[in-house]
């Protein structure tokens, strides 16, 4: 869980993120979440796609270890404690670092904005005005992933600002693969999932499993879930990677529509995700699905108004290019 920064966590991030030389790094770490909102980065690890680019911009021999973390907030602490380059993660764990560091951590590129969508086993709950309070919804991470924001925003929007924690306590930490069990075993205590592709899509194929509510439904349209970010130091030292990164992002989501069946073969490969071509592609024809990978910031100044609004925030930005690089000023985000 990625915890309110201190003095001291936020020294030790601008210490190690102070250009140490001129020299770009040749061995980086990328981490990223499980799932398929993530599939372009398994189309860049596959593909070395970041190698490539990187080699055509002059800088050869880039290695690059990605790591997989359960959570946004174990890879954002991974991030500050200099453990890990880049981060792929949601828009609500960008804010908060971007807050909390002074504009010290920013975004590279998004690669995805597809919708997540809370789903329950329990046939009582047919939307949140039917969560009590004892009733459990896993999140990726509590108070801050995507998930647990937009249920800030739904329980806002329902019952008026002051009620905007209302479900906070509701809510317990689990990545979305242990979250898969729980809602596939009717004995289990957490009985309602706030998912992501493709494990959301999975869940609605067990019996008695049913949709809730999703987050276009609470943001009112496409809302960023992946996003590459790092520190402004890290970016500031390493000009050719942040570019490569960027050109990456951007051939692997037109290779993922030009090719969903490879991008999803490329997935399985790195992932050992057991889960049919065929269900996976049916995932990927859902209407409106592979065209929200996308490379453009969606629905990202909305969060930092709430998070700004309920004090989470201590800075408002004015746009969305004040958490990303100035590289990143091109992407006709929102």
């Amino acid at each position: 869980m990625l915890r309110l920064l201190g003095a001291a966590a936020i020294a030790a991030l601008f210490a190690t993120t102070l250009p140490a030389s001129a020299q770009e790094k040749t061995a980086i770490s990328i981490t990223r979440q499980p799932g398929i909102l993530y599939l372009a980065s398994h189309v860049m690890e596959t593909q070395k796609l970041i190698e490539k680019q990187a080699a055509k911009e002059g800088l050869d021999g880039l290695t690059i270890e990605w790591r997989t973390f359960s959570g946004g907030g174990a890879q954002t602490d991974a991030l500050l404690a200099g453990n890990v380059d880049i981060v792929n993660t949601g828009s609500g764990n960008l804010l908060l670092l971007w807050d909390r560091t002074k504009g010290r951590v920013k975004g590279i590129i998004p690669s995805s904005a597809q919708p997540v969508i809370m789903v329950s086993n329990d046939p009582k709950i047919k939307s949140l005005d039917d969560i009590g309070p004892s009733d459990k919804i896993a999140v990726p991470t509590v108070g801050v992933s995507t998930q647990a924001i937009l249920l800030q925003m739904a329980a806002a929007a329902k019952y008026g600002e002051d009620q905007v924690r209302k479900l906070d306590s509701n809510t317990v930490q689990l990545g979305h693969p242990d979250a898969v069990a729980a809602i596939a075993n009717p004995n289990h205590e957490v009985k309602n999932h706030f998912s992501a592709p493709p494990f959301q899509y999975i869940e609605l194929k067990q019996k008695g499993v049913h949709r809730v509510t999703d987050s276009r439904e609470i943001i009112g349209g496409s809302l960023t879930q992946a996003t590459f970010f790092t520190t402004t130091g890290f970016a500031e030292s390493n000009p050719v990677i942040i570019k490569a990164v960027r050109e990456a992002t951007k051939q692997a989501v037109a290779y993922i529509k030009n090719d969903p069946k490879g991008a999803l073969e490329a997935y399985k490969t790195i992932t050992g995700d057991k889960t049919s071509i065929d269900d996976l592609m049916a995932i990927m024809n859902e209407p409106g699905f592979i065209d929200d990978y996308r490379t453009e910031p969606q629905g990202t100044m909305k969060f930092a108004t709430h998070l700004n609004k309920i004090g989470t925030l201590k800075m408002q930005p004015k746009a969305w290019t004040d958490y990303y690089l100035p590289e990143s000023a091109d992407l006709n985000g929102n």
